[in-house]
């Protein structure tokens, strides 16, 4: 018989190895299954089980006091870098220079954890750089995931508090929607964040434009190439939507929460590289 490729895993509860057929089962296992826990612990006031130090060391003898779960300690490891205006650049940003040799891949902030730090996880392992607009009741659900986007490299925005349609809310709500997602970044990272993303649309109304600014963002942050990958089309799918119209300056709209964006990252990242194309943060893509 042939060898089987699979993927493997340890049970988070009796410590067996599991084995997996693919990737996106693994992805799919993993998710449910910290869907499980998180059920388990609801209702309760016991704190979570505290995960390693960051030296990697355990604490220290028997009578050491219980430390907080790492997912419910604030992100202020590494702080986010704050908005900037770019000189030439229009308030409503869609794409980089062209001439450059570098492309932004921009992802919504949502979903299975497990799912998004896989992304993260396939972008670092070529190298790449990304930026994360994150949605505020994301963030509130999963503080650690500003940690470990930052830590990554990574820069990480303001996707809205709720992720709702933005350009057809009064003035008071939409405003409310920027502010709220910018106060979790501010509270956890110490800035409110790089960039500033409407929700459910490609392009801000004026409106929604003035209101980002008042916030304390000099842009907004659209995008020219759209993966279209929350369709869930299939991996293949998503490499041809994104590789075909692709360019130099490019800031490509993805997401966390799909398996098929996490099958894509490998072979997207070196047909980009083939091209002679970077990934790289909007902020670096949009620097002189």
């Amino acid at each position: 018989m042939g060898s089987i490729n699979a993927y493997t895993g340890i049970h988070p509860l009796n410590g067996r190895v599991l084995c997996y057929p693919d990737r996106r089962s693994a992805l799919r296992a993993g998710a449910a299954v910290a869907a499980g826990l998180l059920a388990s612990a609801c209702g309760t006031d016991a704190p979570a089980a505290p995960g390693p130090s960051a030296s990697g060391t355990a604490p220290a003898g028997p009578a050491a006091p219980a430390k907080a779960a790492p997912d419910k300690a604030p992100a202020r490891a590494k702080a986010a870098a704050a908005p900037r205006r770019f000189a030439g650049q229009p308030v409503e940003i869609g794409h980089g220079p062209r001439g450059r040799p570098g492309v932004a891949l921009t992802f919504h902030g949502n979903g299975e954890p497990a799912i998004a730090k896989a992304v993260l996880a396939e972008a670092e392992r070529a190298g790449a750089r990304v930026t994360v607009l994150a949605i505020g009741a994301w963030l509130d659900a999963h503080p650690e995931m500003a940690r470990r986007i930052l830590d990554g490299g990574h820069e990480l925005g303001n996707h809205t508090q709720r992720h709702l349609a933005i350009n057809t809310m009064p003035e008071e709500q939409a405003y409310a929607e920027i502010t709220g997602c910018a106060d979790r970044l501010k509270r956890l990272t110490g800035s409110i964040g790089t960039w500033f993303r409407p929700s459910q649309t490609q392009y801000a109304t004026p409106l929604v434009r003035k209101l980002a600014q008042r916030a304390g963002y000099p842009h907004v942050l659209s995008y020219d190439v759209d993966s279209l990958d929350f369709t869930s089309p299939g991996a293949a799918a998503v490499i041809r939507t994104v590789i075909g119209p692709i360019q130099g300056g490019s800031v490509v709209s993805l997401h966390f929460g799909y398996a098929d964006t996490v099958d894509a990252m490998p072979p997207l990242l070196e047909e980009l590289a083939r091209r002679k194309l970077r990934a790289v943060t909007t902020t670096e893509l949009l620097t002189p």
